[in-house]
């Protein structure tokens, strides 16, 4: 399994399912166009463009490079790097035809080409060495979860941390384990109660 620090941005569910087969990473999808009118999940992705960077992997069809360009100049700070895919021509298999341009998506692509494009990118790292993932019993420790006025608190935190009010527990662990350590988590904690 590859193993990248940044957030992956895809453009759909079924790019996401193949990329987690083949890399350990954070991956976020665009929904296609709706990230034109979804401002929280922008607010997301430019979180992870400031705090881990991000990597943005959309088809190499016209409105894959359309939805990369508006993120290019969406997103403001951070780290923005890119993964193009090569043109391959085809249909993916859930589908009953090619697409209009009848390139294959993220999702149709063979595995080992993709390996190669993040390759080739210079992204690949190695695992965080002895770093404890955060979990949600951590969670439920500091009071974030399971707790009376829990759900106040992680949306305070959260505002704190420049996240969606909207985002999810699991959604919270997935930013906070791609940003920061355990050991880093509770401290800034403690020194948030002093």
């Amino acid at each position: 399994m590859l193993q990248v620090r940044q957030a992956i941005i895809v453009e759909g569910k079924y790019d996401k399912i193949k990329l987690s087969s083949l890399v350990k990473a954070v991956i976020l999808q665009t929904n296609g166009f709706g990230i034109y009118q979804d401002k929280e999940r922008l607010n997301l992705i430019r979180h992870y463009a400031k705090t881990t960077g991000i990597i943005i992997m959309t088809d190499s069809d016209r409105a894959g490079f359309q939805i990369r360009n508006y993120l290019k100049g969406a997103i403001g700070e951070g780290e923005v790097k890119h993964i193009y895919i090569p043109d391959v021509f085809g249909k993916e298999k859930r589908k009953t035809k090619p697409s209009a341009e009848g390139k294959l998506g993220v999702e149709g692509i063979q595995a080992e080409i993709l390996r190669e494009a993040f390759r080739n990118a210079g992204v690949l790292t190695e695992e965080k060495p002895n770093s404890e993932p955060i979990t949600k019993a951590d969670l439920y420790i500091a009071g974030l979860s399971g707790k009376p006025n829990s759900a106040e608190k992680r949306r305070m935190l959260q505002r704190e941390l420049n996240l969606p009010e909207n985002l999810s527990s699991t959604g919270l662990l997935e930013v906070l384990n791609a940003t920061i350590t355990k050991e880093e988590f509770f401290r800034k904690l403690a020194e948030k109660e002093e």
